[in-house]
């Protein structure tokens, strides 16, 4: 079934909860691994909001493997840089972890890339089966099945009818006349 559908607003707000709690886990994680102290709350709790609300824009409908990777990779950027705000003021932290940014460490940066493509892998897996399996439950259950709405048509204006010129009326005499009339042969 290749008909695009639309996620109504109940699954809209379970998969941006999903999507939210994985990147939001995954950074906060991220962040305890490579500086050792937990992000501070404010931060966490920020970053979620942001991403929910990031993230129940984009759940409208089925996303593909690239756009789910791309939105990880820059929550997981924005929310490192958030979570960098609440760390305590060490001057080692700040000069090797966050001192300019994601790219000042090559470590810390392939962490958080190989930790991105992984779970972007795993969330656009997870997104294809979800679809697959609420578009069998569409054909099955029909108008019954509440979470998915079909995609509004495209509004094209109706075509203007053709001009119709009523057929000319057929001669009876000359109906099977074959007319083979055509240049003159040329002279041998």
């Amino acid at each position: 079934m290749s008909r695009v559908m639309l996620a109504r607003l109940p699954l809209r707000l379970a998969r941006a909860a999903a999507f939210s709690a994985v990147c939001v886990t995954l950074a906060a994680l991220g962040h305890v691994a490579a500086g050792g102290s937990g992000p501070e709350p404010w931060a966490v709790a920020s970053g979620a909001s942001a991403v929910a609300v990031l993230a129940v824009a984009l759940a409208g409908r089925e996303r593909s493997p690239a756009t789910v990777t791309v939105a990880l990779t820059g929550t997981q950027v924005v929310l490192h840089e958030l979570f960098a705000l609440g760390d305590p003021v060490d001057p080692y932290v700040l000069g090797h972890l966050h001192g300019r940014g994601l790219g000042e460490s090559l470590g810390m940066l392939l962490a958080h890339l190989t930790a991105t493509l992984i779970t972007g892998w795993w969330l656009a897996r997870g997104e294809t089966a979800l679809w697959a399996l609420l578009r069998a439950a569409a054909c099955r259950l029909g108008a019954a099945f509440r979470l998915l709405a079909p995609a509004p048509a495209p509004s094209v204006p109706p075509r203007a009818p053709l001009p119709h010129d009523p057929p000319a009326p057929a001669r009876r005499l000359l109906r099977h006349t074959v007319n083979r009339r055509g240049p003159p042969l040329p002279a041998a």
